[in-house]
């Protein structure tokens, strides 16, 4: 017995016989309804009756205590019918059948499902007429169609194949024109930058800072001696600084009068991948409103990048900025993930990007 059911997640679960099952000690619905458990997780097996029934085995190591009112009411009147193939369902209300994930068949096919297990619970209709519910886990998840056309199943995007490619085609024209506009801007006025940090976090202290401009002049490029961290052994195997290396380096209090100095006197300041760096850097004003105009300035190089990709380079998967030097055939200078070599690449992948950005 070899044969096997995908489910909605995507897990494989095989086909197994009775024994097998009781080997294992799976559960059936039937069994877990009987103990008044239901599972919490997906089938781990199943099996095949004569009349072509599909029976899901559970982990019993996977199941929560069921909610119906016979279970806290013992007293209460049980219902129960017997299907066909001789499971035993409880009668349950609406509101409670909706608690376990249990729903009708017309609500699942509203819900894109289709039934292909039989029912696990059932109530009476005030007709006397018989509404049976379904277990949304076991159910059969339908495709969608495009939420534009309406017509063919969806592809990416909520949308089909046709219109995800009209919708890309209009992206490219967009952002092409965007990326090759003449902005005209100086490139003494243009700062591109980066930091090493002593970890990931707020309360993490800069290690480096580099910042040149456009024309490819090193404005600064120092170390920084931290004042609270005394290692950093996590983030030392990455951009190499040590703590012997920053014993005698400044203090970002000693540095910041002249990053100051060269941020204000910038028109744009670009970094490959801004939000740690600006959560940083940002401490140099001490004022709500110096935060918000060096934040205007900022310009994040990242989402340039993983805006091109996605218009012109599918093929793309990672948009780190070793990435995007290897998308456009870019030579390193100098050690990648160094402060100094991260703020160059940064300079170079920008001007890829923005062929007409300066002025010359």
């Amino acid at each position: 017995m070899n044969n096997t059911m995908t489910l909605r997640s995507g897990a494989t679960i095989k086909q197994i016989n009775q024994a097998e099952a009781n080997k294992k000690n799976y559960l059936t619905r039937q069994t877990l309804s009987k103990m008044h458990l239901m599972p919490s997780g997906e089938p781990v097996a199943y099996d095949m009756t004569p009349d072509g029934q599909i029976i899901y085995y559970f982990d019993p190591a996977r199941v929560v205590e069921a909610p119906p009112e016979q279970w806290y009411f013992p007293n209460a009147r049980k219902d129960t019918m017997t299907l066909p193939s001789g499971t035993v369902i409880e009668r349950m209300s609406t509101k409670n059948a909706a608690a376990c994930g249990y729903y009708t068949e017309e609500r699942l096919g509203r819900m894109h499902y289709e039934v292909i297990e039989e029912p696990v619970a059932y109530t009476i209709r005030q007709d006397k007429s018989v509404l049976y519910f379904y277990d949304k886990k076991t159910a059969k998840r339908l495709p969608l169609n495009c939420v534009r056309c309406g017509k063919d199943i969806r592809y990416k995007k909520k949308l089909c194949v046709a219109c995800y490619e009209q919708e890309m085609a209009l992206r490219r024209i967009e952002g092409d024109a965007h990326r090759n506009a003449h902005y005209e801007m100086d490139r003494r006025k243009v700062l591109f930058f980066d930091l090493e940090l002593t970890g990931f976090y707020d309360h993490d202290e800069i290690l480096s800072v580099t910042i040149v401009d456009a024309t490819g002049e090193l404005i600064m490029d120092t170390l920084v001696r931290p004042v609270k961290k005394k290692k950093w052994k996590n983030t030392e195997k990455i951009h190499g600084i040590t703590p012997d290396m920053v014993a005698d380096a400044p203090t970002m209090a000693e540095l910041t009068p002249r990053i100051r100095e060269i941020f204000d006197d910038a028109e744009n300041i670009i970094a490959y991948g801004v939000s740690t760096d600006y959560s940083h850097i940002k401490y140099i004003y001490e004022t709500a409103e110096g935060r918000d105009a060096l934040h205007g300035k900022i310009r994040c190089c990242a989402n340039e990048f993983v805006r091109y990709a996605h218009e012109h380079r599918p093929d793309v998967v990672h948009a780190s900025l070793t990435d995007a030097m290897a998308c456009f055939g870019i030579e390193w200078d100098g050690i990648a993930h160094t402060s100094t070599a991260d703020t160059i690449a940064c300079m170079k992948v920008w001007e890829v990007l923005f062929p007409n950005y300066y002025t010359n």
